[in-house]
């Protein structure tokens, strides 16, 4: 079926694909040409994740992304795709300050980016109180329990986490409390995949894995990790299906092969006068020798 006549996915979409146990697609997507792709894939819904910074801006962590830049790619992703759920990751610092400051920047994804729903990192009870607030503000959240990126300068690193019997105590208590917070899924990065089946089967919403193993509900990947855009380190979770980085190194490099050369343009990639007469009458005007 043409993507143009597949039904606009929408949260209550999500609840009952997890009822059916079917499982859920997901990827991030920064910009126009990668979200229509990834849209036309039939990914169920699109994150447009902070990890713009690294991948796409090229910080050395998220931290440094703020709400201009996030508004700015959730905008073009949002033009790409017509199916997918679109999701706005809310970066760091645009929720910690106070209730009113987060609905606020929460609701420019909806209202000026033009995505249906928000995603916020940790399960503390002040983070809840937020969530709360964002919900009884009619808008949809995506909660994010294990691994949290914006917390790298706290943990020190990134690794996987709940792999000690009280921190994987507090990630299962603390997706919980994100489903009784309202949220309508929960993001579970870098666990043991026991832990995610657990906490899986504990939830109503659906659960969406990252380095949690088989038995959440959906799964999800960063784009530029699954088409191999890069070549540099990529986490054991991470399956790469393609290799873009090397096909367009080897495209560059016979482009510039080709230009050196001279070899291109050549005679079929160049645009041409219909009729001679008419460079002439261009080199000497009105005829004149």
């Amino acid at each position: 079926m043409p993507i143009d006549k597949i039904p606009k996915v929408t949260i209550p979409y999500l609840h009952t694909k997890k009822q059916k146990g079917e499982k859920i697609v997901a990827l991030t997507a920064y910009d126009f040409p990668t979200a229509k792709i990834v849209d036309e894939a039939g990914a169920d819904f699109i994150l447009v994740g902070d990890s713009l910074g690294m991948v796409v801006l090229g910080y050395k962590n998220t931290i440094p992304v703020t709400m201009e830049e996030m508004i700015h790619h959730t905008k073009a992703v949002v033009r790409g795709a017509q199916r997918s759920l679109i999701v706005g990751d809310m970066p760091y610092f645009s929720f910690h300050l106070s209730v009113d400051e987060t609905v606020r920047n929460a609701s420019r994804f909806l209202k000026e980016a033009g995505a249906q729903t928000v995603k916020i990192e940790g399960a503390s009870k002040k983070r809840l109180r937020v969530i709360e607030s964002l919900v009884e503000a009619e808008i949809p959240v995506l909660g994010h329990v294990g691994l949290t990126p914006q917390s790298i300068y706290h943990l020190g690193q990134f690794k996987v986490r709940g792999k000690e019997i009280a921190e994987a105590r507090k990630i299962m208590q603390g997706a919980k409390d994100l489903e009784n917070a309202g949220v309508y899924g929960v993001v579970l990065e870098c666990i043991p995949m026991e832990l995610a089946k657990e906490i899986t089967q504990r939830l109503a919403v659906p659960t969406i894995g990252i380095g949690a193993g088989p038995h959440c509900d959906g799964q999800i990947l960063v784009f530029h990790d699954l088409v191999g855009y890069a070549n540099g380190y990529l986490p054991k979770f991470v399956k790469r299906y393609a290799d873009i980085h090397g096909s367009l190194s080897k495209a560059l490099d016979a482009y510039a092969k080709d230009v050196k050369e001279g070899v291109f343009p050549d005679h079929a990639h160049s645009y041409h006068l219909k009729k001679k007469e008419i460079l002439q009458q261009i080199v000497k005007p009105n005829g004149e020798g």
